[in-house]
């Protein structure tokens, strides 16, 4: 099973992603800061992190430059999912150590896509779990995932 970290400050947010992700298979924890992201990626040691940018104590540029500085995380794929979605945003946000970027509200198939980019079968992790034929379009729950960020 994949374990996945969602790091975004806003619980209704959080709740999507992880309804999104569970009713997939895969293994979802949650942190509501960045602080508490590197202190859970540190003893949880997830697959992958999705991450939002806009988070207090420390935001989502500053969690990816102390992940991509720790040899010991530095190889851990991390999705930035925010609501930054201004012309330069995505390049900002990929030349800053992410190695991937959804806008909000999250499209759930481009979403899936991207965990299946990030974290292939083979590659020594846990394998993804089935996934269901979908259309392009967003689940309806997770339209709502940009509220407020």
């Amino acid at each position: 099973m994949i374990n996945v970290l969602i790091a975004e400050d806003n619980a209704i947010n959080r709740e999507l992603l992880r309804e999104v992700l569970e009713t997939r298979g895969f293994a979802v924890e949650e942190a509501c800061d960045g602080q508490v992201a590197l202190q859970m990626i540190e003893q949880s040691r997830p697959d992958v992190l999705l991450l939002d940018i806009g988070m207090p104590v420390l935001d989502g540029f500053a969690v990816v430059r102390k992940i991509r500085e720790n040899p010991r995380l530095a190889g851990l794929p991390v999705l930035a999912v925010t609501a930054y979605a201004m012309q330069g945003d995505r390049e900002k946000i990929l030349s800053s150590g992410f190695d991937g970027y959804l806008s909000k509200p999250i499209n759930t198939v481009l979403l899936i896509e991207e965990l299946q980019r990030l974290v292939p079968e083979g590659d020594g992790r846990s394998t993804l779990p089935n996934q269901p034929q979908e259309n392009s379009a967003p689940a309806p729950s997770a339209r709502a995932a940009g509220a407020g960020k």
